[in-house]
């Protein structure tokens, strides 16, 4: 389906083949990358998925028209119901480590759709309280307004919805951001989306409000210059490579794996040599597919552009960026 949310949104619901249903597992907050064919060449953008898993039967992005977006514009114009398209699996580390701690959620504009996941999920299966924190222009721009006007009724000793509408307010500032986070800065986890300067004035009011940086949690949006849909080659470590190789303990779908890692290659590049079905998709550091959690040694990313500080300073590392620095390392998927 193709479901009409504002006059410049849309959300697509999938149908997933019988055969990949388990591969299309998700966790709320997380995305999809989809192959767009557009002007004659195929475009990779990824969409945050707006369904909630085990509440919503099919999983649902949510597309806001930008002005000069290729993707968004395709997206808005040519998709209909019955169309078919590729879609990668879902990814990201956008997702409460604990549903069950009081959450501050804060979007702004189409950054609502990882959030509303987030949002579904914790009512659903959690047990804290909420704080939803939603900015926009108009109220007209309120996407998903009349699901959160039933999520509200549905459950008004948990949740706490707060718009914030330019229209009448104006732009928000960090200070009274801060004035609105603070009584929430020693018991909330924090999880943000939106536009760079709107996510730039949230952290600077939480800051103010004393909220330990390890509470903090941001989506990211990176651009793919590549095409992840295309598979790429990997050749198998050399014996000389393997001389002076780091080792690495890699945790991957419950099973551990020991690998020699050499200083030049990735890990993403070794586990592929060695056979693993290692997670990634645009192996540029900017889609977050290939996260993991390094748990002892040392790395160094190239790029870690789909991770913030906060993601870093929680022990979140790019497989497809990363290379040992250190003899011993360990990983977890």
């Amino acid at each position: 389906a193709v479901v009409e949310e504002t006059p410049d949104t849309k959300s697509l619901v999938f149908t997933i083949p019988p055969a990949l249903q388990q591969a299309f597992r998700y966790k709320p907050g997380q995305f999809l990358t989809l192959r767009l064919p557009v002007g004659g060449r195929w475009l990779p953008r990824c969409y945050s998925m707006s369904s909630a898993p085990g509440m919503d039967e099919s999983p649902r992005v949510t597309v806001k028209r930008v002005q000069d977006g290729r993707g968004s514009n395709w997206v808005c114009d040519k998709l209909e119901a019955g169309s078919q398209i590729e879609v990668l699996p879902p990814s990201g580390v956008f997702t409460p480590h604990n549903i069950h701690v009081p959450l501050l959620l804060i979007a702004a504009g189409s950054g609502v759709t990882p959030v509303m996941s987030i949002l579904k999920t914790a009512l659903k299966t959690g047990t804290g309280p909420v704080t939803f924190f939603y900015a926009n222009r108009s109220e007209s721009d309120v996407i998903f307004a009349a699901e959160l006007r039933e999520l509200l009724a549905a459950n008004p000793d948990r949740l706490t919805l707060v718009h914030w509408l330019e229209s009448l307010q104006g732009l928000p500032n960090s200070r009274a951001l801060a004035t609105v986070f603070k009584p929430m800065a020693a018991t909330h986890s924090a999880y943000i989306c939106g536009p760079g300067p709107f996510m730039d004035a949230v952290h600077e009011g939480l800051s103010k409000a004393k909220f330990d940086h390890h509470n903090v949690h941001t989506e990211v949006y990176n651009s793919l210059t590549g095409d992840p849909f295309v598979d790429v080659e990997h050749e198998a470590v050399t014996e000389e490579e393997a001389a002076d190789a780091a080792h690495v303990e890699v945790e991957l779908d419950g099973e551990t794996h020991e690998l020699a890692w050499p200083r030049s290659r990735t890990l993403i590049d070794i586990m592929l040599a060695a056979g693993l079905d290692a997670p990634y998709s645009c192996l540029e550091g900017e889609c977050g597919s290939c996260a993991c959690t390094l748990t002892e040694g040392t790395v160094d990313m190239e790029n870690a552009g789909a991770l913030d500080p906060d993601d870093i300073a929680d022990g979140y590392i790019l497989g497809c960026q990363s290379r040992p620095t250190s003899d011993k390392l360990k990983i977890e998927f």
